[in-house]
């Protein structure tokens, strides 16, 4: 019998050690205990994954939470089990499909009329390495839904947001920012071979340079906006990937998935600590990797590049006005 005990011992360590490191490396839980009772909150993309996780922390802690997904039959559920997990009745779907100018303006249409306040906006949806597929107004569905869409709908929601304040805006990027590079001259990949993966890395950049401009407009407003890279999840969002399409893939990378892919709820984590925690009242333009704080990639802090993009976006979705300034009354760069 005392024979088994060293084996047993040492596997017991191992397994424990690998627990432990697998934790610390997947970040660790929202250190927040604030609440947000009578707070109103959207949440995009909120029917799956790091969405709905996000949702459902957010209504545990009392807000009022508006579910905003292209698929009302899924959001329908997502909310019907928030509902029923957190006993807060104040959770509802509404339709948002980010890949449509159109639905994005008739969602913040009726939010401005019917919701009193908005307080916080977490633009989190998004696409992932899909094939080379156009949104409804033509453009490359990562940058159209990723970028533009949270960008249109976001500029849509700011009167509501500023009349709120203090409230913040938190928009999901990724690490793979790092690889991404803004090209002006196509931004939609219509003159270029498609690449998937530079099409994401260009999509998630762009949501830390809007992230850096709006922040710089914002200022003095009482609304704050932070982007985050919230971490490798098991979610929908890699079904274009093909990581798992074989057996071989599978079993080889089994181990490092378990490793280093988080559950949606610990990805969750981030959103839910930039939405509601007091000691980041006041934080703004910053980038945070899970719950630290971080600088982004060079290009992310260029400011000339995210002014540009600033109006480059306004111009492709609308939001220009006459007279050479954007619909929030800044002046475009030249």
């Amino acid at each position: 019998m005392n024979r088994y005990l060293l084996p047993l011992s040492v596997l017991g360590t191992a397994v424990g050690g690998a627990v432990l490191l697998r934790d610390y490396v997947a970040g660790g839980v929202c250190p927040s205990k604030a609440t947000i009772p009578g707070k109103t909150v959207i949440v995009t993309g909120a029917n799956t994954g790091i969405g709905k996780q996000t949702a459902l922390e957010l209504a545990r802690r009392g807000g009022n939470i508006i579910l905003a997904c292209r698929d009302m039959e899924k959001c329908e559920v997502a909310a019907k089990d928030i509902r029923g997990e957190t006993l807060n009745h104040r959770v509802s779907a509404r339709h948002l499909d980010l890949a449509s100018l159109k639905s994005i303006r008739e969602f913040a249409a009726k939010i401005i009329e019917e919701e009193e306040q908005v307080h916080i906006l977490v633009n989190n949806a998004a696409v992932m390495r899909c094939p080379h597929w156009t949104t409804d107004d033509g453009f490359e569905m990562q940058f159209g839904v990723n970028h533009l869409g949270h960008f249109l709908l976001t500029n849509l929601l700011l009167d509501k947001l500023k009349a709120s304040a203090p409230s913040r805006i938190i928009n999901l990027s990724s690490l793979a920012h790092v690889a991404g590079h803004i090209d002006f001259d196509d931004l939609n990949w219509e003159k270029r071979k498609y690449d998937t993966k530079a099409a994401y890395c260009q999509s998630k950049l762009a949501v830390i340079l809007f992230t850096r401009e709006l922040s710089r407009q914002l200022q003095g407003t009482g609304v704050t906006v932070n982007a985050l890279h919230p971490g490798v999840a098991r979610t929908e969002l890699g079904r274009h990937t093909g990581m798992h399409s074989s057996a071989f893939s599978s079993f080889t990378l089994g181990p490092i998935f378990w490793l280093l892919v988080k559950s949606p709820q610990l990805a969750a984590q981030p959103s839910t600590y930039l939405a509601v925690a007091e000691e980041l009242e006041g934080v703004s333009g910053k980038y945070f990797d899970g719950l630290k704080e971080k600088p982004p990639a060079p290009e992310a802090e260029d400011e000339e590049v995210a002014q540009r993009l600033w109006a480059e976006s306004a111009r492709l979705v609308g939001l220009e006005m006459s007279g050479g300034s954007s619909v929030r009354g800044q002046p475009l760069p030249k």
